[in-house]
């Protein structure tokens, strides 16, 4: 549910009549709801709540309302007012549950603000499937997460943050390099185990741990108490990209405690292995940091990527008992600061054109005005951390001012990441995006709190984000704009590269901490604005390129133009900026010869001149170029480090390679300064920090380098730190603050852009700080790749490779420009004659849309009067003619074969005679063509045969071909090769080849200079045709300098050229700006020849082309290009030794030489089709020779290859480029000799010495082969190449019955180099032997280094020998009988193991081998044997060498795939091995001895396997409980074994002890899968993971891992014999093996001898216990023996179980073992039990006696505090067994007296002293979930209410493992006893003390501290289920109550229940408390009445007193006065007779 309460608007405006009447609307995905009108108000309140239902969709980060205020209309439609538009991400991210908006700026129908505001308060409620809050929270019993916001921590190991919570350096001495990633996107897990918890705040809590992480959420199950025992794991399995933080919290009805950390600190190098292991974490309140520990909680967490292995968690003997303190994970410990981003923005400039120019077109017929570049409205966007603020809007203005400061509230440090700041120059279309990298522009550290921080390796180097006043530049999609979509809008996002320069932006950054302010947007003051004019001061720069070369172009097509350009300067299609030289001239491709084209410069270079203006930040690009320098030199050394170690030089040559490296780098660290900042312009606050962080990175690498000069011993143990050295500089070479835009270089073809090049103005910039300050490539020749924008093949085509030569410098600076120019700059102005023929005359009168005089595009009209050369130039001579050759588009040019063609036509009419056509001879398109005859060979060429018919074709046996001519056509539109009566038209082609013999170019006189074309457009020739109907010539007019003298003068040539005053000229300025411009050429009188020599020796790695074809099955070969030159091998076999050399000749000119390069491309496959496919390509830089005899060899070595962005392959190539004399070839090396016509072989002293090497291969078989183009492989062979020689095995008949091959031993002579680096790979290849004939290649293998298997032949090892199960299997009989006499046990023997089968069993042994020796009872005290544990697969120990010592597995692959990021695909296996060792030269030399000699027959064996498998560790859980119930299943060949009925349920780390025993043939069954699946009842099994075990590498491999060799021998009892053979048996056989003699043994047993050593008994078993199960003497001695003998022992293995569809992840561990035997060696031992542990039968009787100092918690009517006391008692995890005493009513004084007895019945484990609790966690669930958990007692005391919920008092948690013991009397009992434990207190177990008896003290928390409760005294006793019934008690005081006998508790008389006893309520609270009360009552009624008496008949006796004295005598009438009392208790009767006589 999302909740708006729309509050109030204000500074609403008034109508133009009267007052609005404001309403709101909210918008939300679409759905509109509206507030009620508020009549006529300017402030109006609405205060409503407007609700949207998210119908259990959760918020996205992209989430937002729209709020829109209108004024009210009763007819009508409503005015918009304004609106505003509120992100939700913040709600989103669940950093909070409601987002307050206050006073949010109205944005009006402009998009500008204008005064009026809105507040309102978004509430959002997530939908309970999600958690919109990313944390583990700990919650109340019914699991509800709180509302509360959980607060901002700073995360530890976030990015710039310490683990203390103080931000980091960014300058660090030393640092672990991390192990580089693969590129391709790969899968995580994220595993969270929650152990317990301790000390969590609250009364009675009912605590759940709730782990959210990227999305995911589990829970644990609610426990109870404030110490819960979880133990739980939760799995996560997310991608990289997913990986953001992970949070900790802990909930009871409202936020308990939370704990965040980020998990970038798991996954990086700051904690080993990725994980927190068994840590504390410290629990806080995110609302109130100061408010101190909120508890502790115990977890484990680790990512596992791909191929990493999940760590292994151990448990402490002690860590019941462990230092929270000494193992605390601390939060982070601040909170986040706000602080605030102010971004100034001054001002923008150049900003393109944005809008169509129709409605300025129709304003400029009326205005006469026409401004395209001011069609743009421009304002800036800022995003930061999902906030987004705008500018106003400048409209109609490319120059913006804006003059506004942009605030941004965010919270510092920021941990978000990416941390940018993003500008946005948009309105319904993005201008560009620039980013500023707060990493880049702030360093973590310094005075962030208010204090310096003190370091003392290092000063602080911190600072805040700060930036400007500069410029950021802004870069995007072409500046042209059309009314067509842009192509290219992405790249104005930010997403990918920029391929032009698109305006620029002033802006200033600064941070203050804790300043909050409510304008988001203001406006800048004056002053502001005055300082920062002096951060505009413009300096004129100057920038010449010189084009050396452009070749590798794709095809010829239209004539191709560059353009440079420098922000607007220079574009070409931009008319803001002056017209510029800008441009080189028009040029036509020209063919190499080979593959590419090239434009033919010759000795002409075109040359382009630039001025421009920028700032001057020349003292922030030296100091990069500087830091690049070094950078790059360093770089350069660990290359030729690398390359030694790579070669394994020597020590003493490696030692000074690695000492000129360091040395190096301390000089030029020392040498080179970076620029002073004193006085410099444009100096920002930015600049000195950055500078102070540069000289202290500089000065750390320069003293780590000088210490590790001084210390280093080993030169390969420096390598991380020195790359890190060279990573932490290029850090720092990076400029934030860099204002000047790149160089970008534009190909255009046409008119249209092509390709582009951008180059940082840095790279070619001059400087006159020092040599080192200047750019890398200032005045330089560099080689510059183009490359297509937003290139989605990735490079795979280079559009054009240019060389170009450029200089950027002051224009103060030209000077300089001097001693870097070459050649001879000429500069032309030039303009083009046209003419067109009509009517067979040449003239003007026929040209169409051209002029007279024009440019070369024939578009703008020009002439010579109107040229005007540039201000100090002058005219040099007069307009001559100078035809463009480099436009001229011959035929044959650059093709040294061509075959010239032409078409002889004849005509009839249909059935007669055949007569020549009116044009007999044309070409293909019918145009008219020369006689042949008449056709004269070209100078250079020479003809190769006559002129003859094409006979290639559909012609008849003359060469004629026929066609129909269907009109309005004038010829056939289809021709035949079959004469019909109907034909009329015929026509035979005549072709004549000819053959090129000279380069020598021919003078021609050029004549008239007219170049001609058919029609007009781009296509020239020299000679003039009779299609001709155009032509043109060019004319040019030299300038010179007027003052200047030197090559700087060329950068006055600014302005046009043509003056046009033309009235009323309306041209546009784009146009003439190549035509009005001078051309400047560099010339080069000298040139330089060279010869180039390339050695191309081998590739390998290379790429599969086909899905069903392999790399280099076809290769086609290399084509190195070099300058403009292309020249290819021919197709090369894969293992060819004989390597190619390729030679070319080359005219330079120039002298800059260090920097030429090879390219060697386009390897290609050659396909069916004829076509290449490029396979990859690699830069080679040559070795440079001035002097031919320099004695200086270029080295063969490895560089990669490349395709499309990621590795294929590499090559191995050297080249040499030599100075060559013209006048002979005297001076150069001698030819090698020639392998082809055009190839040679690569030189002695180049190619590597080889030496005659034999390879021997054990070819022992083929597995698991897929099916090849859906045929199934069943007669395979395999084929060996290596060196170029190659051997075939024998075909394998039927590889389903026998997959191994007839002969398995091959044998290979071939010449190798000696050195390991230049080793050539073996080539392995299966291929299927089909009918027919066919022979495909199924699969492939290539091992590329031969290092691991080559070995002496002369010295015998056990490596050669093949073990002695081996020799068994190939030498014993069919039948063996083996005598088992010893092993059967006595009966004697067997008594005795069934009196030690209760205390030990094979668990015992398994604990005691993994060092839990408190769950193995008395295993080791009685002197048995432990196992071996491994944490990996057997094959990965590494004293096992993966038991490939006999055959190595190689996967077989084929064909390329799909995706590019994938690997390929895996289609069989070739198990086999190979040794390599060197031969003899001299053929006298006998060869050694074969290393493969006996082998096993390759027969398949029958075997029996028996399969163990223990428990399983950390499943991956499948339910969505967050558990699994696995079971096994197990695949051997066609077997299968479902053990599906005994799954355990509810666990992740299930205890199978399950024995399996199967019986194969190997090797066809040799694949052993073992699967764990996860049962489900309704839907399918889902498997968990899986592993597989290759039983024949265990079965052939000399380790002898079929079965393990114990440590004893043993003929009963756990650790009984299981071998087939005996230990001495064994040792026979391996002595036999070994060629040594047999074992000599004593016949007692107590002697052997065994190769060359003694053995004894009594030593070997000194230290040992002997047991009633130990075997012979004889053979325990053997075994000791064998032990030492490097076979495996008996073990335990724990192997990866892998998913199919995540097979790089673990699942989880299963650890187990197998045997195998086979069955020809006889029967082997008895299986082992390992069957899981049972548990006891326990009960603890804990007896409540008495209680006193209870909190008396009630007061009763009477005013006395009282409480009704009762006691209850648990077991965690029995809940449901709870059990209370009676009540004790009225206690006056807390004591309680009960004599009741609790009697808890539980399962217990005594060997891992946990309970064992089952029980279903939903009455639904079909399985009972296990549990264990430490064994504790609750005893909590509790007030007894009738008439409303209990109260609770107090409570104690005793674990029954670690007792508290208890006071002997209540006065000593305290509530110290429950923190003094360790100190004055010792716990002890109550199971080892059986009973005890005391009082303990029971806690209540109040006001977070906890207070004595009250104290209660029982007794605890634990009795087994046996005692138990010896000794009976009944619960309570029931029967049987006895043992002991509790009598009902002397409670004193006024404890009864006042409901049940009115009698004793009166007695004791009523009488006892008031009883004087009631007494002074009675006494005063008494009192009271006889008043009244008294006052009643005082006038009876007055009257009759009276009567007496008047003796007044009445008649006799009797009177009777009769008075009651109102009182029960007291009657009176007063009676009175009067007597008067008459």
């Amino acid at each position: 549910m999302l909740k708006v309460v729309v509050e109030s608007a204000k500074g609403i405006p008034k109508k133009t009549l009267g007052i609005p009447d404001p309403i709101a609307a909210v918008i939300f995905k679409g759905e509109k709801k509206k507030t009620k009108a508020i009549d006529k108000e300017l402030n109006p309140v609405w205060n409503e709540i407007i609700e949207f239902d998210l119908k259990g969709t959760p918020l996205d980060s992209s989430s937002f309302i729209d709020v829109i205020v209108k004024d009210y209309e009763t007819v009508g439609k409503d005015k918009f007012i304004g609106s505003a538009k509120i992100f939700l991400k913040e709600l989103a991210a669940g950093q909070t549950r409601s987002l307050p908006s206050k006073n949010i700026p109205l944005i009006n129908e402009k998009k500008q603000e204008f005064g009026a505001t809105i507040s309102l308060m978004i509430g959002y409620e997530p939908p309970a499937s999600t958690v919109a809050k990313t944390g583990i929270t700990i919650t109340v019993p019914d699991g509800v997460d709180s509302d509360e916001d959980a607060g901002d921590v700073v995360e530890p190991g976030a990015p710039g943050v310490s683990p203390s919570g103080q931000p980091k350096k960014m300058v660090r001495t030393t640092r672990k390099r991390q192990k580089t990633l693969a590129n391709k996107p790969q899968d995580f897990q994220i595993r969270v185990r929650i152990i317990e918890g301790r000390q969590l705040p609250g009364n009675n809590v009912k605590p759940v741990v709730k782990v959210n992480v990227c999305g995911q959420t589990h829970r644990t199950r609610i426990r109870r108490g404030n110490n819960p025992f979880f133990d739980e794991v939760f799995w996560f399995s997310v991608s990289p990209s997913d990986l953001v933080y992970n949070a900790y919290s802990l909930r009871a009805d409202s936020l308990m405690g939370e704990f965040k950390c980020d998990l970038f600190s798991l996954s990086g190098v700051s904690l080993l292995g990725h994980a927190i292991m068994r840590k504390w974490l410290l629990l806080s309140d995110p609302d109130d940091s100061i408010s101190g520990t909120r508890g502790y909680l115990k977890v484990s967490m680790f990512i596992v990527g791909t191929g990493d292995e999940p760590p292994v968690e151990k448990q402490e003997a002690s860590e019941e008992q462990d230092d929270i303190e000494s193992n605390l994970l601390l939060p982070a410990g601040v909170s986040l600061r706000w602080a605030t981003l102010s971004l100034k923005i001054y001002r923008a400039e150049d900003m393109p054109q944005m809008d169509d120019a129709f409605a300025q077109t129709v304003k400029s017929l009326f205005s006469g005005t026409n401004d395209k570049k001011n069609l743009v409205d421009p304002f800036l966007e800022v995003s930061f951390a999902g906030k987004k603020v705008c500018t106003k809007i400048i409209e109609k203005n490319a120059n913006p001012e804006w003059n506004q400061l942009i605030h941004l509230q965010v919270k510092f440090p920021v941990s978000n990441d990416p941390s940018f700041c993003r500008d946005r120059l948009s309105r319904n279309d993005v201008i560009g995006t620039t980013y500023l990298n707060l990493t880049k522009i702030a360093s973590s550290g310094g005075e962030i709190e208010g204090r310096v921080l003190l370091d003392t390796t290092e000063s602080e180097v911190g600072f805040l984000p700060a930036f400007g006043p500069c410029y950021v530049n802004l870069y995007g999609s072409p500046r042209e704009f059309t009314g067509l979509p842009d192509p290219y809008e992405d790249l104005n996002w930010g997403k990918g590269e920029g391929v032009a320069y698109r305006g620029r932006v002033l802006i200033e950054l600064s941070t203050q901490l804790d300043d909050k302010t409510d304008k988001k947007v203001e406006d800048i003051s004056n002053d502001d604005n005055l300082v920062a004019q002096k951060y505009q001061r413009r300096r004129k720069y100057s920038l010449c390129a010189v084009f050396h070369s452009s070749c590798m172009l794709q095809e010829p097509g239209e004539p191709i133009q560059f353009e440079v350009s420098i922000g607007n300067y220079g574009n070409k299609l931009d008319s803001t900026c002056k017209p510029l030289a800008s441009t080189t001239q028009y040029s036509c491709a020209v063919f190499d010869g080979n593959h590419y084209y090239y434009l033919p410069w010759a000795d002409s270079k075109p040359v382009v001149i630039l001025t421009s203006f920028w700032e001057d930040i020349s003292h922030r690009l030296d100091a990069v170029n500087i830091i690049l320098y070094i950078s790059d030199r360093l770089q350069a050394n660990i290359v030729s480090l690398k390359t030694a170690l790579l070669a394994k030089v020597s020590d003493s040559r490696l030692a000074e390679i690695w000492l000129k490296l360091i040395t190096q780098l301390i000089d030029d660290l020392s040498s080179y300064q970076l620029p002073d900042l004193e006085g410099k312009p444009n100096l920002t606050a930015l600049d000195i920090q950055i500078k102070n962080l540069r000289d202290k990175t500089m000065a750390s690498v320069k003293e780590a380098a000088i210490r590790m000069r001084e210390e280093a011993v080993d030169v390969r143990a420096t390598m991380p730190d020195i790359e890190d050295w060279l990573e932490r500089l290029q850090q720092i070479t990076e400029e934030p603050q860099n204002s000047m835009p790149d160089v970008i270089i534009w190909m255009l073809r046409g008119e249209k852009r092509v390709a582009y090049a951008r180059i940082p103005a840095n790279q070619v910039l001059y400087s006159t700080h020092s040599e080192q300050a200047i750019g890398k490539y200032c005045g330089r020749t560099q080689s510059i790749f183009m490359q297509y924008p937003m290139d989605k093949n990735k490079g795979l085509k280079i559009p054009v490779q240019l060389r170009v030569n450029m200089w950027l410098g002051l224009s103060a600076h030209e000077k300089n420009f001097n001693s870097f120019a070459e050649g001879t700059f000429s500069v032309y102005a030039e303009m083009y004659e046209n003419q067109a023929q009509v009517f067979g005359k040449w003239g003007t009168t026929g040209l169409v849309g051209r002029h007279k005089y024009s440019d070369v595009t024939g578009k703008v009209k020009l002439k010579q009067e109107r040229f005007m050369p540039p201000r100090s130039w002058e005219w040099e001579g007069d307009w001559f003619i100078d035809p463009e050759r480099s436009l001229l588009t011959e035929a044959d040019a650059g093709h040294s074969e061509f075959t010239d063609e032409v078409y002889q036509n004849e005509t009839r009419f249909p059935g007669g005679e055949w007569k020549p056509a009116d044009e007999p001879f044309t070409d293909v398109n019918g145009e008219k063509a020369q006689n042949p005859q008449e056709i004269e060979c070209p100078p250079g060429w020479i003809w190769e045969d006559d002129w003859n018919f094409d006979s290639n074709r559909a012609v008849d046996e003359k060469g004629w071909e026929y066609g129909v001519t269907i009109p309005p056509d004038d010829k056939p539109r289809s021709w035949g090769a079959a004469e019909k009566m109907y034909h009329i038209h015929r026509r035979k082609r005549l072709v004549r080849p000819r053959r090129k013999i000279s380069d020598t170019p021919t003078t021609e006189d050029i004549g008239d200079g007219w170049e001609y074309s058919s029609l007009i457009g781009w296509k020239f020739h020299r000679k003039e045709r009779s299609s001709d109907t155009f032509r043109r010539r060019r004319w040019r007019r030299k300038m010179a300098p007027a003052e200047r003298v030197g090559p700087s003068a060329i950068f006055n040539l600014e302005g046009a050229l043509v003056n046009d005053d033309e009235k009323g000229s309306k041209k546009d300025p784009a146009k003439l700006f190549g035509a009005n411009t001078p051309t400047v050429f560099c010339r080069f009188d000298k040139s330089f020849i060279y010869h180039l020599r390339v050695y191309a020796y081998q590739a390998k790695n290379l790429l599969p082309m086909d899905k069903d074809s392999f790399s280099v099955s076809t290769p086609h070969g290399i084509k190195p290009l070099f300058l403009m030159t292309l020249k290819s091998t021919e197709t090369l076999r894969p293992s060819l030794i004989t390597h190619p050399v390729l030679f070319w000749k080359f005219m330079i000119m120039t002298k800059w030489y260090d920097s030429l390069l090879i390219q060697t491309l386009a390897f290609g496959e050659s396909s069916k089709s004829g076509k290449d496919e490029p396979m990859g390509r690699c830069t080679c830089p040559p070795v440079v020779k001035l002097n031919p005899a320099t004695p200086l060899t270029p080295k063969l070595l490895w560089f990669p290859i490349t395709m499309k962005g990621r590795n294929a392959g590499e090559m191995l190539v050297a080249a040499e480029l030599l100075l060559k004399d013209k006048a002979n070839d005297v001076n150069l090396p001698l030819v090698p000799p020639r392998r082809s016509e055009n190839l040679y072989m690569v030189p002695q002293g180049i190619r590597p010495v080889v030496q005659l090497t034999a390879i021997e291969i054990l070819a022992w078989g083929l597995r698991n082969m897929k099916a090849y183009q859906l045929a199934t492989v069943s007669s395979p062979s395999l084929i060996v190449e290596c060196g170029g020689q190659t051997v075939q095995t024998a075909i394998i008949k039927n590889i389903k019955k026998n997959p191994n091959f007839p002969g398995s031993v091959l044998f290979l002579k071939v010449l190798l180099p000696k050195d390991e680096m230049y080793t050539p790979p073996i080539v392995l290849k299966v291929i299927d032997h089909r009918p027919f004939g066919r022979k495909p290649v199924v699969g492939q293998c290539t091992i590329n280094s031969l290092e691991e298997f080559r070995c002496d032949p002369y010295i015998v090892t056990t490596e050669v020998a093949m073990s002695a199960k081996v020799a068994m299997m190939s030498a014993a009989p069919r039948h063996v009988v083996i005598d088992m006499g010893d092993r059967m046990p006595s009966p004697s023997k067997q008594l005795r193991t069934d009196c030690y089968k209760d205390t030990v069993d094979w668990w015992s042994k398994f604990y005691a081998s993994i060092n839990e020796q408190e769950k193995c009872g008395p295993y080791l005290q009685k002197g048995y044997d432990t196992l071996t544990v491994y944490n990996t697969e057997l094959e990965v120990v590494p004293e096992f060498r993966g038991l490939t010592d006999f055959s190595t597995t190689f996967k077989l692959q084929r064909g390329k795939t799909e995706d590019e990021g994938e690997d390929p695909s895996v289609v069989g296996e070739f198990k086999g091995s190979f040794r390599v060792y060197p031969l003899s030269d001299d053929p006298n030399v006998s060869d050694p001895p074969r290393q493969f000699r006996e082998l096993p027959e390759s027969c398949p064996q029958e075997c029996l396997v028996r399969i163990y498998i223990i428990r399983c560790l950390d499943l991956q859980p499948k339910d969505n409980n967050g558990m699994c119930d696995p079971y096994i299943k197990l695949y051997l060949g066609k077997k299968t074994i479902d053990d599906r009925d005994h799954y355990k349920p509810n666990t992740l780390n299930p205890e199978f002890g399950r024995v399996f025993e199967l019986s194969c043939y190997i090797p066809q069954d040799k694949d052993l899968k073992i699967s764990i699946y996860d049962y489900d009842l309704l839907s399918s099994d889902e498997k968990v993971g899986e592993t597989i075990i290759d039983l024949e590498n265990r079965l052939l491999s000399r380790f002898g891992s079929h079965c393990g060799i114990p440590k004893s021998y043993c003929v009963s009892g756990v650790n009984q014999w299981r071998d087939q053979l005996k230990p001495s048996q064994i040792l026979e056989n391996l002595a036999r093996m070994r060629g040594i003699p047999a074992p000599q043994i004593a016949d007692d047993g107590s002697f052997l001898s065994f190769g060359g050593r003694d053995y004894r008994l009594d030593e070997l078993e000194a230290n040992k216990t002997i047991h009633p199960h130990l075997g012979p003497p004889k053979e325990r001695i053997c075994l000791h023996v064998l032990r030492r003998q490097g076979l495996v022992p008996e073990h335990v293995e724990t192997r990866t179980l892998c998913s199919t569809y995540q097979p790089t992840l673990s699942q989880g561990k299963i650890q187990m073992w197998v045997e195998i035997f086979p069955k020809n060696l006889g029967i082997p031992g008895p299986l082992c039990d390992i069957t899981p542990r049972k548990p006891k039968k326990y009960f603890l009787r804990a007896i409540v006696w008495n209680t006193t100092e209870v909190i008396l918690d009630e007061t009763s009517i009477t005013g006395e505090n009282m409480s009704d006391i009762y006691v209850k008692g648990w077991m965690p995890g029995m809940e449901e067994d709870k059990q209370k005493t009676d009540v004790h009513y009225r206690s006056l004084d807390g004591d309680g007296y009960f004599n009741w007895r609790f009697v808890f019945g539980f399962d217990y484990l005594p060997a891992e002293q946990l309970c064992l609790v089952s029980r279903k966690d939903h009455f639904w669930n079909l399985d009972k979930t296990e549990f264990r958990i430490p064994p504790k007692l609750i005893i909590q005391i509790w007030d007894n209410d009738k008439f409303s919920l209990d109260d609770y008092l107090g409570t104690v948690e005793l674990d029954m493992l670690h007792l508290i013991p208890p006071a002997k009397t209540p006065e000593k009992c305290s509530l110290s006893m429950l923190t003094q434990t360790g100190k004055n207190l010792t716990p002890t177990s109550l199971f080892s003390q059986k009973s005890v008896r005391g009082w303990w003290p029971c806690a209540m928390e109040e006001d977070g501290k906890k207070i004595l409760a009250g104290k209660v005294e029982m007794t605890l006793e634990v009795v087994e289920e046996t005692e138990a019934e010896e000794r009976p008690a009944g619960k309570g005081r029931d029967e049987p109550n006895m043992n002991p006998k509790l009598d009902p508790p002397n409670r004193p008389d006024t404890s009864f229940l006042w409901f049940t006893n009115p009698c004793k309520t009166m007695k004791f609270i009523i009488w006892r408390r008031y009883k004087w009360l009631f007494i002074g009552l009675i006494f005063l009624i008494l009192v009271i009445l006889f008043i009244g008496i008294l006052l009643y008949s005082f006038p009876v006796s007055l009257f009759q007193t009276l009567l007496l004295n008047k003796q007044i005598i009445i008649s006799k009438v009797p009177v009777r006065i009769t008075i009651s009392c109102a009182f029960l208790f007291l009657q009176n009767y007063i009676s009175m007779k009067i007597v008067r006589p008459y």
